[in-house]
């Protein structure tokens, strides 16, 4: 009895301090029984600045199957007509079904299908409610139990490859992006899981708790899908259906805001299958080679103090199917690759607006100063010797800055960075966003503070050849954005992608509003070069880039790539319009065209790629001419022939050729002939003009020699 005594008063003490600790423990073992689920939230859309979506997560479901539930049933009632339910609705095989679900008998939560559309859940729930009601009446237990489907959000993209560099893509999930605004601006477009669960409160109820998703916030970006269109047709025009090149990229841009209107490469891939490889560019032999290549890395990387390996041993190492993976990678990373902001080259004679802007800013020359040009300047660094030459091998003879700008006359930008001095002329290549990074809300923007020349280290030579933008590497952006500073009078936007920021109810909760970040230039100066870019058009190197009815302003670059005895080159053309309030700015680089040597080396490609472009986004953007302007180069006017005014046609008829020896012509269709701004009939050359900034083949004597280097680290110090 004593004993008895001592224990009641044991568990009584038991009891008392223990009380509540207990029923925490039983009732979350009783809550554990109950449903617990996570109600996944939307990421937000992404649009362009006119609300057309080019980014968008529709909901999907998930069927889940419990096993648990499913043989919950006496006699196995609810195990057959659940398989003859989904086997029937799905065709779903049913020996698979009950093999599953023998496997899985203990299991709650097993996702059998994925991404199953609206129209299939309710169709499945109606024909499981029908199907029930048809087992009550006739008197069985059978019933259809344990199938229900579980929200989930499917990433979309309604223009496929659209814009695919500057939008980038999500993971399945949608919590995390992919390159573009995808991956910039993730923590923007992620939202907050809900969830839903039910749990036992002090009176052992049964109580339900439902916590609803936070929503990712819309991004509107300042694209322009027409501009866009535009910008991707003429790309595709020249890769597929004329010479074509290694790659060839154009943006476009407000000069007056920093907005980029359109993006985009010949690198394009679809942003709803951004894994899918051309099998005609990427085959299995390529994709080995490259995957040969990649091994050697990896094989460095993971055995740091062990002997390198070749190309030849990677086999001894990798499996076949390991080679063909990393293949694979590098093919993606080629792919998703953003050639306007991650890829850098030497910019050529579209840098000699920048030369000409520091000079003029620093009193180094005025616009009346001559030079005689005679058509070469010899340097030397003391161990080689360089000549260094005009396209015109004959020389423009006295000339002053504004033709100097016209003719691209090299010996003229030599001299001027001579005038200016190696300290001043760095100073200006920073100041115009050389050197820097541009700030672009775009990831994996190149850095390029190494591929610039310091003060301390920019000898003659190389003050020479930076002159006229060789030896040295931009991107892209950076020109892009230099340019405008150029024309707008001397400020410099940071450039950037979105516009604004809206929450899930459509209400702006940020504006993203133009950002000046320094002056380049003065107003004098801006205006000068900005005359002197027109005259580069109407008369000078850029005359293909004219379009009737506006003043177009603009510089033609022809760069010769590294090494230079490979005779490859990198051509451009960045135009503006109109001359008297610049309101867009085209640039596009065509980088290695398919043709040998020398007749890769005229500026005429990227000239005819721009002024295409330039011609509908000037009607896209409703900017008026100045003039009459070409009846038969209306967009209107091509729509209106096709049903629905959709057309399947390119918008514009003008095609560049290249004949073997780098010559250049313009074909038109029909009888249309290129007229001026006033309609007469301008007769055309089949011979690429000494204005056309064209390197022609020479020996020793004429030969375009430059310094076979570009600054690195190491040069830097």
């Amino acid at each position: 009895m004593l004993a008895l005594i001592a224990l009641i008063v044991v568990i009584y003490r038991l009891v008392r301090n223990n009380s509540e600790e207990y029923n925490r423990i039983v009732l979350s073992q009783r809550q554990a029984s109950y449903d617990s689920r996570t109600i996944p939230f939307r990421r937000g859309d992404i649009m362009d600045r006119n609300g057309t979506v080019l980014a968008t997560s529709q909901k999907v479901y998930n069927l889940i199957i419990d096993p648990r539930v499913i043989f919950s049933g006496d006699g196995g009632r609810y195990v057959d007509p659940t398989i003859k339910a989904l086997s029937e609705y799905f065709q779903y095989d049913e020996n698979e079904l009950r093999a599953l679900l023998n496997e899985k008998k203990d299991k709650s939560y097993v996702k059998y299908a994925k991404e199953l559309s609206y129209d299939q859940k309710s169709g499945f729930e109606e024909y499981m409610k029908q199907q029930n009601a048809a087992y009550s009446k006739s008197g069985t237990k059978n019933r259809i139990r344990g199938i229900w489907f579980e929200d989930e959000y499917k990433r979309t993209y309604p223009y496929g490859s659209l814009a695919c560099n500057v939008i980038g893509f999500s993971s399945a999930d949608g919590t995390s992006g992919n390159g573009g605004v995808e991956q910039y601006y993730n923590d923007t477009l992620v939202g907050v899981n809900g969830r839903e669960y039910g749990y036992m409160d002090s009176d052992t109820k049964l109580q339900s708790v439902l916590k609803q998703p936070t929503d990712g916030e819309t991004i509107v970006t300042t694209i322009n899908t027409n501009i866009q269109m535009s910008l991707e047709k003429y790309l595709n025009e020249w890769q597929n259906d004329d010479v074509g090149s290694k790659v060839a990229a154009a943006i476009v841009m407000d000069p007056n805001t920093g907005e980029v209107l359109a993006m985009g490469s010949t690198n394009q891939f679809d942003l709803n299958n951004p894994r899918e490889l051309d099998p005609k560019t990427y085959t299995d032999s390529y994709l080995m080679e490259l995957g040969r290549k990649e091994a050697v890395g990896v094989y460095k990387r993971e055995n740091p103090d062990a002997t390198p390996i070749s190309q030849d041993e990677v086999s001894k190492y990798y499996s076949a199917d390991d080679i063909l993976s990393y293949g694979k990678q590098v093919a993606w990373n080629q792919m998703w690759r953003n050639v306007v902001v991650s890829d850098t080259y030497e910019p050529g004679s579209t840098a000699k607006s920048i030369t000409l802007a520091g000079a003029l800013e620093e009193k180094a020359i005025t616009p009346s100063t001559t030079f005689n040009c005679e058509g070469y300047i010899e340097l030397s660094d003391g161990i080689h010797t360089w000549r260094i030459r005009c396209h015109n091998h004959d020389g423009d003879g006295v000339i002053d800055a504004q033709t100097g700008l016209m003719r691209s006359c090299n010996v003229y930008l030599m001299n001027t960075a001579f005038a200016l001095g190696a300290e001043k002329f760095v100073k200006y290549q920073h100041l115009f966003g050389f050197g820097e990074k541009t700030g672009i809300d775009l990831p994996a923007e190149a850095d390029t503070s190494s591929l610039v020349y310091a003060a301390d280290n920019l000898g003659r030579t190389t003050l020479a050849t930076n002159s006229f933008g060789q030896n040295y590497n931009v991107t892209m952006i950076q020109m892009a954005a230099a340019y405008c500073s150029i024309i707008n009078g001397g400020s410099y936007y940071k450039p950037h992608v979105v516009k604004q920021i809206l929450n899930n109810n459509g209400t702006v909760v940020e504006n993203v509003k133009p950002e000046v970040s320094r002056i380049t230039c003065s107003k004098n100066t801006s205006d000068f070069l900005r005359e002197a870019l027109y005259q580069t058009v109407e008369g000078g190197t850029g005359t293909k880039a004219k379009i009737q009815g506006y003043h177009i302003g603009g510089k033609t670059g022809t760069a010769e790539k590294i090494p230079r005895s490979a005779k490859n080159y990198l051509v451009s053309f960045v135009g503006f319009a109109p001359v008297e309030d610049p309101q867009l700015l085209v640039y596009v680089i065509v980088d290695t065209p398919n043709l040998e040597g020398e007749a890769q080396a005229t500026a005429s490609f990227a000239i005819n790629i721009e002024r295409k472009i330039m011609n509908d986004a000037l009607q896209f953007m409703n900017i008026a001419p100045s003039g009459d302007t070409d009846p038969e180069d209306s967009i209107n006017k091509r729509l209106a022939n096709n049903p629905e005014g959709i057309s399947k046609d390119a918008m514009g008829e003008q095609v560049t050729t290249a004949s073997g020896d780098g010559e250049t012509t313009e074909e038109k269709t029909g009888d249309e002939k290129e007229t001026d701004e006033d309609g007469n009939v301008v007769e055309t050359e089949t011979a690429a003009p000494v204005t056309d900034e064209f390197i022609e083949p020479g020996g020793e004597e004429y030969g375009f020699e430059l310094p076979d280097e570009v600054p690195t680290e190491e040069s830097n110090g």
